[in-house]
């Protein structure tokens, strides 16, 4: 499928391609550069720990739903928590502390990133930037964390939290794009904000295997109406609940090598 590469702005600097594994990014260093989010790094830590993928390195991913049902949440802070508390995850399984940030709606509304030393309030004036707010097309998304993750040069899996309200215009679309990058070192993991039922997510996350897709590449939580009520502990225990099943089943297909 195409993409309109006319709006979509660079989402960042390559990843280095590490022939060896590189360290995290420390608590002393989160403290020093954002010190307000050194309660999350270490909440995501024993997480990582309770899931056994301590140590597990990968670029994270961030993907914001933009069509016009998710203005409250961008309006009470819903989404620049839930970007908090991805960075926060990418301290402790990236080196460099940026993630990637997709803002999506009819198409791709903008990209941009966010960092240890860039995160406060970003996601307001980021989502305020981008104008109109459209219908909800998961694939261009999808679409463009594939193209930027091929082209980055990483040897590490990546990690994708990727946020929306409700289903997307184009089902088969959504669908079509995540059994093909389930042969690629990328997992997704859809999170729901709103009442929703989110019978597609549902789907999505149990798509046949191997008769849809070659591994099951895919997890989904609901976050509920109110996300930012829910515990940062309880945040990263779902988001975390799937991905080290992946990296097994993903090791043992030869799409992750380490």
């Amino acid at each position: 499928m195409a993409i309109d590469y006319r709006k979509f702005v660079n989402l960042g600097r390559r990843k280095p391609n590490y022939e060896v594994p590189v360290e995290a990014i420390t608590e002393e260093r989160v403290a020093q550069r954002a010190p307000g989010l050194v309660s999350l790094y270490k909440t995501a830590a024993v997480s990582l720990a309770k899931h056994d993928i301590g140590g597990q390195r990968a670029a994270v991913y961030l993907v914001l739903d933009r069509s016009g049902s998710m203005r409250p949440y961008y309006k009470d802070g819903s989404v620049q928590h839930l970007a908090e508390q991805t960075l926060a995850l990418a301290a402790n399984l990236d080196d460099d502390g940026v993630v990637p940030v997709v803002f999506f709606s009819t198409g791709i509304d903008g990209t941009a990133e966010i960092g240890l030393d860039d995160y406060r309030n970003r996601i307001g004036v980021l989502h305020r930037g981008l104008g109109h707010m459209g219908l909800t097309n998961y694939h261009v998304a999808m679409q463009a964390v594939v193209d930027h993750y091929e082209s980055s040069g990483a040897t590490d899996p990546a990690f994708v939290v990727f946020q929306t309200d409700g289903s997307p215009s184009s089902k088969a679309a959504a669908e079509s794009v995540l059994c093909m990058a389930a042969r690629l070192p990328i997992f997704w993991q859809f999170v729901g904000f709103g009442n929703d039922q989110f019978h597609f997510l549902r789907k999505l996350d149990d798509l046949p295997v191997p008769q849809r897709r070659v591994i099951d590449n895919a997890g989904f939580f609901a976050a509920g109406p109110s996300p930012k009520t829910l515990s940062d502990a309880s945040l990263y225990d779902q988001l975390l609940n799937e991905f080290p099943q992946w990296l097994v089943e993903a090791r043992k297909a030869g799409i992750v090598r380490r």
